[in-house]
């Protein structure tokens, strides 16, 4: 009996001195001093982030003259000062077609380094902004949108006041439209580059509405084709549906129809989030919208687009929606309330006045959106170890809060949840990254407003010297990697100059 006394005498003193266990590997896990940190979110910048914020259009038409011409570099605000608007914006957006990035087979603009295409790629990218995408091939009330060659290889086309539109269940048609498509996913299916893309285009405005079929009848089958497409080529980079109550349809009384939520359903199921073209319009933004919408908050991202009332629609007359005419500020408030309504990740600057508008009538709300929608992620308290011996593994516990509307997306298909919390072992003396420590079990789309999410993320300290270090931490894109993906709602006195968030200096201990 006294023998086993002895070795149970032996083993506690073992634990109580942190002696090594041999069953873990060599690492102590010994009580370690801690500190709780509370840090204090920035409220006011505009912080820019994938998928989050507003959407700049360049429109079709682009060239040189465009930031000077459209007042982007000037734009006058309501409250009196004078601002860039790319400053505000996340991305561009280029609603265009595809005669135009392909107007002969085979010559794609973006590799012809003197088109004002591959101009607008670089402009964009010395205002930090990604491209995104519509591609139009329906030539309604705009114009011929596909190229000639499609039509002289003998794909099937309808007139209308003198323009070709292809049947898009025409085979000849889908053939080249195909290839187009796979070269444009070579060049930007990479998140670098782009935002987004529409991965519909067809209909009137390629809004995808009142199509025109050689055989209604082919309206599935060409849906399941164009979305199978998109979703087979872009795979990086999220690919957009226009959650309309007629998507695909030739229908023009703008009433639900029958399969409407099964295609929409079955493109999502391939990975597709969603976008709507009429936020603020309450004659095409109806009851059914904003069902569709809410049936999907938090699962996949939402990007609006506002009514063109500035220069294009009486709004006040043909609306119906309770805007006093002359007072744009009206629309420009509707649009916001429903944006907040079905928590949209992105609303837009649109050309032809509306950017105007928006700085002039309402810059309020620009600002607004810039704090309050989309996602704005924050730590607003974590606690680490100030103490801790080399070979040991300690806990550091952290709660997270969105303070935006929306959410971050990592749950799409194209990311995969790329996006996690990482903690980082800095240098004293420098602030350089010895360590990152990446928490897999993380998931940023679980981060709702209001509601603040815990973890705790153990961390293994073996292969340390003894020194003065600085915890700091962030959120990384396991895809480059851990480089900061997303920009935290923290204060910049708080940033180590590669972006890592300080948190506390930290002892470790041979």
């Amino acid at each position: 009996m006294r023998r086993y006394l002895y070795i149970l005498v032996a083993v506690l003193a073992a634990a109580c001195t942190g002696k090594e266990n041999p069953d873990n590997g060599g690492e102590q896990s010994t009580e370690v001093a801690t500190e709780t940190v509370k840090i204090a979110p920035d409220r006011v910048s505009v912080i820019k982030n994938p998928m989050s914020g507003w959407a700049l259009y360049v429109g079709r038409t682009w060239d040189d003259t465009f930031w000077a011409a459209q007042g982007y570099d000037t734009m006058k605000t309501s409250e009196g000062t004078v601002v860039k608007v790319s400053d505000y914006a996340t991305c561009a957006y280029l609603r265009t077609n595809w005669r135009n990035l392909e107007p002969t087979e085979g010559n794609y603009v973006w590799k012809n380094t003197s088109s004002s295409f591959s101009k607008l790629i670089a402009s964009l990218k010395e205002r930090g902004l990604r491209i995104s995408f519509r591609i139009v091939v329906d030539g309604r009330d705009q114009g011929q949108n596909t190229p000639e060659y499609v039509f002289n290889a003998g794909a099937e086309y309808y007139v209308d006041g003198n323009i070709k539109s292809p049947y898009p269940e025409d085979p000849v048609f889908q053939d080249k439209y195909a290839k187009f498509i796979r070269a444009l996913a070579a060049e930007f299916n990479d998140p670098s580059k782009t935002e987004f893309i529409d991965g519909y285009g067809l209909g009137k405005w390629g809004e995808g509405h009142t199509l025109v079929y050689k055989n209604a009848a082919n309206k599935a089958a060409v849906f399941d084709w164009i979305t199978t497409l998109y979703a087979e080529t872009f795979t990086k980079v999220p690919i957009l549906m226009n959650y309309h109550c007629t998507v695909a349809d030739t229908a023009t009384d703008n009433k639900v129809k029958s399969d409407t939520e099964t295609l929409l359903n079955s493109c999502i199921e391939k990975g597709y989030s969603l976008r709507h073209d009429a936020f603020g319009m309450h004659a095409w933004y109806r009851a059914w919208e904003r069902g569709f919408a809410n049936s999907w908050n938090f699962k996949r991202p939402i990007v609006m687009e506002g009514g063109f009332i500035v220069n294009q629609h009486r709004y006040w007359i043909y609306m119906e929606d309770g805007y006093r005419e002359g007072h744009p500020e009206d629309v420009r408030k509707g649009e916001y309330e429903q944006s907040g309504e079905s928590r949209v990740n992105m609303m837009d600057f649109r050309a032809g006045g509306e950017t105007a508008s928006w700085f002039g009538d309402a810059f309020d709300l620009v600002k607004s959106f810039c704090t309050e929608g989309g996602y704005r992620l924050y730590p607003d308290q974590i606690t680490v170890p100030t103490a801790a011996s080399h070979g040991s593994k300690i806990n550091i516990k952290h709660r997270w809060v969105n303070l935006g509307w929306g959410y971050c997306p990592t749950n799409i298909p194209q990311w995969n949840q790329k996006y996690k919390v990482a903690f980082a072992l800095l240098s004293k003396a420098d602030e350089k990254v010895v360590k990152v420590f990446p928490d897999d079990d993380t998931d940023l789309s679980d981060w709702h407003k209001d509601k603040p999410v815990s973890y705790t993320t153990e961390i293994s300290l073996n292969g340390f010297p003894a020194g003065q270090y600085i915890w700091a931490v962030a959120l990384v894109d396991r895809t480059r990697d851990n480089a900061i993906g997303i920009n935290m709602a923290v204060k910049e006195s708080q940033l180590t100059a590669e972006g890592w968030t300080r948190i506390k200096e930290v002892t470790i201990k041979q």
